[in-house]
């Protein structure tokens, strides 16, 4: 099996599971109406190799929020099943965006029931709850910023500012779903709602050890890690200054910009190319034409 093809495997096995060619049929070849074109800005980002160091981004983002986090560490199993959380969410997010909009609908009532089962304290003695619109409308704005974000800096044929706006406003629609209220329709809604939850952030023991979990202890071979690493180098480098602060993530002094400039963004922009190259692997159901005609 051609070295392509072997590493676009074992993408596909770790984000979409064992059963990840199934999957993509059901999503991409599937008949039936789609709520996007396979043209439209939220398609292009989602099906960008930039979702990558993306969703390690949101990931870290996201854990700033105390009660999010709660939530997360203890109903989600990110340290007993990472791999299961991954493929949940990837399918969640390739269905809502590619699928037939029955199916779409489906899976947004099937995590509308899980959310129904999430609550409980947080550690500050504070309820949480999953259905609870604001903090699922952080949720929302993490992931949206987050792979916004990548796709920007790594695609080379980032969005118009039009576009961009018509991105975060496609992604509304799911986040109303979702319980979200007022989810943003434009870039400048989405910074200033990001910006409303500045004061609620902190760094928890549940954000400590999900950074830890993410960025020192991956659970891959010993083999697999220096590529890991270096779409981790990039989610870190695409973090807002506040966010690195709190999590520690920052050089120090005089030398952090340069170890960016020189060692971040960089291993950021490898990593998510040779994603790219491997994910264009005309075998996969996502890059054939069929699947274009579908969803068209």
């Amino acid at each position: 099996m051609p070295i392509r093809r072997r590493l676009a495997a074992a993408l596909r096995h770790r984000v979409a599971g064992p059963d990840a060619d199934r999957r993509a049929a059901e999503i991409w070849l599937a008949p039936g109406e789609r709520r996007f074109a396979p043209t439209d800005p939220i398609c292009r980002v989602h099906n960008h190799a930039g979702m990558y160091a993306g969703g390690l981004r949101a990931l870290l983002l996201q854990s700033l929020h105390p009660l999010a986090m709660a939530g997360v560490g203890e109903h989600s199993g990110y340290r007993g099943d990472p791999w299961g959380r991954l493929q949940r969410t990837s399918e969640f997010i390739a269905m809502t965006t590619f699928g037939p909009v029955d199916g779409a609908q489906r899976m947004v009532d099937h995590i509308n029931r899980v959310h129904a089962t999430v609550s409980g304290t947080a550690p500050d003695g504070r309820a949480y709850d999953a259905r609870d619109p604001h903090l699922l409308a952080w949720v929302h704005l993490g992931e949206v910023d987050s792979f916004l974000t990548s796709h920007q800096r790594h695609s080379r044929t980032p969005l118009t500012p039009a576009e961009a706006d018509t991105y975060v406003a496609q992604t509304s629609w799911v986040a109303g779903e979702l319980g979200v209220i007022d989810a943003p329709v434009t870039t400048a809604q989405l910074q200033a709602q990001l910006a409303d939850y500045r004061p609620e952030l902190e760094l928890t023991e549940g954000a400590r050890d999900a950074a830890a979990f993410l960025l020192r202890e991956p659970p891959l071979p010993v083999a697999a890690r220096p590529g890991y690493w270096m779409l981790a180098a990039g989610a870190v480098s695409m973090l807002p200054d506040y966010a690195r602060d709190l999590l520690g993530l920052r050089v120090g002094g005089r030398l952090d910009p340069v170890a960016e400039r020189l060692l971040l963004r960089p291993a950021g922009r490898i990593g998510t190319a040779a994603v790219g190259w491997a994910l264009g692997e005309p075998g996969d159901p996502r890059n054939s034409p069929a699947s274009s005609a579908v969803a068209s």
